[in-house]
């Protein structure tokens, strides 16, 4: 089986997909990759090309990236399922909010290409769904105190064209999530980024 386009390249304008709180998570993949100062990189999903802008224009740190649209014009055309590389070809490989667009029966395989091509590194970001509670409190002179958490509510999850799962639903708990990542990498740190409860973070090692 090989993966599937779901959208075209107008999905990915400004007005209805780079809201406030994806531009929070660009700064989060950024900070993680770049903190764990690679010499090449391998984006797989190139979306609004934010990411692989910054990293060629700011840095010069290698970049590559791979997609099955030829129309978003990846540096390689290629699945995440059969990535087109040899094995250990980056210093790091990321995937932000892509897997979840696999069927899950999937995510494994996907998962073992990604640690293939990678010799140090991986860097994931998936939907996490669950109504959140946020607390930020900012007294004059004294450092912000953010408290989040996630209120359990096991929605089923539909299919809705393009998220065949997301963590928080129904038979997507986080714990199989991390159970899977585990068989395949070493689960360095994960994490919700306060300012976008939607997306959680996990960085690997090799």
């Amino acid at each position: 089986m090989k993966s599937s386009i779901q959208v075209d390249k107008n999905h990915y304008n400004i007005e209805k997909y780079s809201h406030p709180e994806r531009w929070v998570s660009y700064y989060y993949q950024l900070k993680e990759v770049l903190a764990s100062k690679p010499e090449s990189i391998l984006e797989v999903g190139v979306g609004d090309k934010v990411f692989g802008s910054f990293i060629k224009n700011n840095t010069a740190i290698s970049y590559t990236s791979v997609d099955i649209a030829e129309d978003l014009h990846p540096d390689v055309l290629g699945d995440v399922l059969a990535l087109p590389f040899p094995d250990n070809s980056f210093d790091a490989v990321c995937v932000f909010e892509v897997l979840e667009h696999l069927p899950f029966e999937k995510f494994e395989q996907a998962l073992h290409e990604l640690f293939r091509v990678t010799k140090k590194s991986v860097f994931i970001s998936l939907p996490h769904f669950g109504p959140p509670v946020k607390l930020l409190l900012k007294v004059p002179f004294l450092p912000e105190i953010k408290f989040a958490v996630k209120i359990p509510f096991g929605r089923k999850h539909v299919f809705n064209g393009e998220h065949y799962f997301e963590i928080g639903k129904k038979g997507f708990p986080l714990s199989t999530i991390k159970e899977k990542i585990t068989n395949v990498g070493v689960l360095i740190n994960d994490y919700v980024p306060f300012e976008n409860q939607y997306h959680h973070f996990f960085i690997l090692n090799k």
